[in-house]
């Protein structure tokens, strides 16, 4: 997850017009035309370093213990030695973990409590006053993780805020969010549900790009004199 979230927040993206362009020194490459699968729920969550949770056994309670996933994936477990979990998710860690003591107890019944894990996130970046990493708590829309982030700047083009999500293969797929349309229309429609490593970025409009270049009163305005 974190490392989901430094791939795409390292990302420079040089222009936003009316389409989407290229980030330069990207690490992954935009597809434009791979649309992200937005309609989807969040996947179940998968274990991952450094994660601890506790193994609690119904039948065999001196068998219950905390365990902590090891940087190379593998817990150690009481009896049984290291086991490769990461990657799983709660439900086939549990599995894993069953077939793993099946040589030591008879017809085991386990349970994992998660304790502490990475929690599902997504980073919010450009013209928001807050920009940053915010935790996933229940459905979570861009428009509400903008909202976390403090709202849109005045500098904001919030008629084309972007959502990358990571699509596998070394590639980010972009949607284009038209927020500013979905408020006025107060159809929310295309205000469609966040995964956890999504970057929702606001970009900045036209005005605020030009604003230090227009002359302002008393700071060498130009205006029409008569030639002597």
């Amino acid at each position: 997850m974190r490392a989901k979230v430094v791939i795409l927040s390292t990302l420079l993206i040089a222009s936003i017009g009316v389409g989407l362009q290229t980030f330069a020194q990207a690490p992954a490459r935009v597809d434009t035309q791979v649309q992200p699968q937005l309609q989807l729920r969040e996947p179940s969550y998968r274990l991952q370093p450094p994660d601890v949770f506790d193994l609690d056994f119904a039948l065999t309670p001196e068998f219950n213990q905390t365990v902590t996933v090891m940087p190379d994936g593998y817990i150690s477990l009481r009896g049984v030695g290291p086991v490769s979990i990461a990657g799983q998710t709660v439900a086939e860690a549990t599995n894993t973990i069953t077939k793993a003591y099946s040589h030591v107890l008879s017809q085991p019944r386990i349970a994992i409590l998660l304790k502490d894990f990475n929690k599902p996130s997504v980073y919010v970046a450009g013209q928001v006053k807050n920009p940053g990493m915010y935790d996933l708590r229940g459905a979570t829309t861009p428009f509400k993780a903008i909202t976390m982030a403090g709202g849109f700047l005045d500098s904001a083009k919030n008629s084309q805020v972007v959502l990358f999500r990571e699509a596998g293969n070394n590639m980010v797929s972009a949607k284009l969010i038209n927020v500013k349309q979905a408020l006025k229309e107060t159809d929310l429609r295309e205000d469609l549900e966040l995964r956890a490593g999504d970057m929702v970025y606001v970009p900045q409009n036209t005005l605020s790009k030009i604003a230090p270049f227009i002359p302002r009163p008393g700071v060498g305005m130009y205006g029409t004199v008569p030639i002597p």
